[in-house]
C-alpha cells in the first residue's frame, strides 16, 4: 500500500518534498548550543554563499517564508504614500491576501501582463501623479523571476525595465520564488537577471527549490544600502527574524554552497518540459503560456478535472465555467525537484485516458 503523503502531484513546488541534503544539514546544525538570532556560524556561512552569488556587496538576511520576505523587503523600501508597480498576476498582489499593503501601508499598482512579464510602456503608463499630492507615489518595481505564468525575464529585459524604474526614481525589487529556475532555465548565474542587470533588492526563494523552509532578502546595490543598514528592524518588526536561525541558514548553505540550487532547478525545468511535450500530443489538451521553466498552463474540458485531480493533484488556475460540462478551464501542473519521469508519463496517461 502507498504510504500516506507519498504520492507526487502537479500542484506546486511548496507541496514537494525536502532535499536530503537540506535535511541533512539541519541535522549537522543540530549539535549543542549556538548564538540566537543569526550571530552564528551557519548563518555567516550562508552570507558568504550569497555574496558568491550576487556580488561581494550582497547583504543577505533570512527569513522564514515568501510573503515574509516580499513584505519586509517592500516595507524596508517604501513610505505609507508610496506606491509599488507589480503586474497584475504578481503574487505580491493576488496571492499574499494583502500582506504588503499591511505591513507598508503603501498601494499596489497592477500593471497589465498577459505572459506574466510587464512591459517598458506598461510601467511607463503607472508613472503618473508624480509630485502630486492627491496620488500615491510610484516609488518601486517589483518583478517576478520566473513569473506567474512559468516565463522568464532574460536580463536584456530586466535591465531594460530596471533602468526605466531607475531613471524615473524608483527601486526595483524582484520576487525570487522560481529565480533558480529561471536561472537554469537560461543557463545563466543568478547574477545576471538580478545584481548585473539593475536590480536593488531580492526576495530569494529557497522553499520551493528543495529546502524545508527558508528564503532570504538580499540587498544587491549602493541604492539600497540604507535599507539594508536598517533591515534588521524591519525584519523583527514583520515578524521574520528566527531565533535558531541556524537551521534556516544551513540550508540555504546546503543549496547554495555547491551546484544544489541548479541541479534542483534543471531537473524541475526538464520534467515541465518532458510533461508539455507529452500533453501537447493529447488533441484535447492546449497549452496556453509559453513553458519555459516549471510551469505548465493548459487548457482541458472541466468535465475531466476531478478525475484526473484525484490521480494527480493540482490546481485549477481559471474556474471560470467550470460548472458547464462543455465547457473548458485552464489549469496549472509544477514540476518539482522530486518529480519523476513515472510521475510525469502517469500523468500524461491519465490526460489521453480522461
Amino acid at each position: 500500500m502507498e504510504r500516506e503523503g507519498a504520492r507526487r502531484g502537479f500542484a506546486s513546488d511548496n507541496q514537494a518534498s525536502a532535499h536530503p541534503d537540506a535535511l541533512a544539514a539541519i541535522a549537522a546544525a543540530n549539535a549543542g548550543h549556538a548564538p540566537a538570532y543569526g550571530d552564528d556560524p551557519w548563518t555567516a556561512k550562508a552570507e558568504a554563499a550569497f555574496r558568491s552569488h550576487f556580488g561581494t556587496s550582497a547583504r543577505a538576511f533570512p527569513v522564514f517564508n515568501g510573503t515574509g520576505a516580499n513584505s519586509t523587503a517592500l516595507v524596508s523600501l517604501l513610505r505609507p504614500w508610496e506606491a509599488v508597480v507589480c503586474s497584475e498576476c504578481a503574487h505580491i498582489d493576488t496571492d499574499e491576501c494583502g500582506a504588503p499593503e499591511h505591513f507598508t501601508g503603501s498601494k499596489l499598482l497592477p500593471v497589465a501582463a498577459p505572459d506574466g512579464r510587464v512591459t517598458p510602456a506598461g510601467v511607463a503608463d503607472r508613472l503618473r501623479g508624480i509630485g502630486v499630492e492627491h496620488h500615491s507615489q510610484p516609488r518601486a518595481l517589483s518583478l517576478t523571476e520566473a513569473t506567474e505564468y512559468g516565463t522568464v525575464y532574460g536580463p536584456a529585459r530586466v535591465r531594460e525595465l530596471a533602468d526605466l524604474a531607475h531613471e524615473a526614481g524608483l527601486f526595483v525589487h524582484m520576487d525570487g520564488a522560481r529565480l533558480a529556475n529561471a536561472a537554469a532555465a537560461l543557463d545563466l548565474p543568478m547574477r545576471a537577471l538580478t545584481t548585473d542587470a539593475g536590480v536593488d533588492v531580492l526576495s530569494f526563494g529557497g522553499t520551493k527549490n528543495g529546502l524545508v523552509m527558508g528564503e532570504a532578502v538580499v540587498f544587491l546595490s549602493d541604492r539600497v544600502s540604507r535599507a539594508a543598514d536598517a533591515f534588521k528592524y524591519a525584519r523583527k518588526n514583520g515578524g521574520q527574524l528566527a531565533s535558531k536561525m541556524r537551521y534556516v541558514s544551513a540550508q540555504l548553505s546546503a543549496l547554495l554552497d555547491g551546484d544544489l540550487w541548479l541541479r534542483n532547478a534543471r531537473h524541475a525545468n526538464a520534467m515541465a518540459a518532458r510533461l508539455e511535450k507529452g500533453a501537447r500530443g493529447v488533441p484535447w489538451v492546449e497549452i496556453v503560456a509559453p513553458v519555459e521553466a516549471n510551469e505548465i498552463f493548459a487548457r482541458i474540458p472541466g468535465r475531466v478535472v476531478g478525475d484526473l485531480q484525484d490521480a494527480y493533484p493540482f490546481y485549477v488556475w481559471d474556474e471560470r465555467g467550470r460548472s458547464l460540462e462543455d465547457h473548458t478551464v485552464v489549469v496549472r501542473w509544477v514540476a518539482s525537484w522530486d518529480t519523476t519521469e513515472d510521475d510525469v508519463d502517469g500523468l500524461v496517461a491519465a490526460l489521453a485516458d480522461a
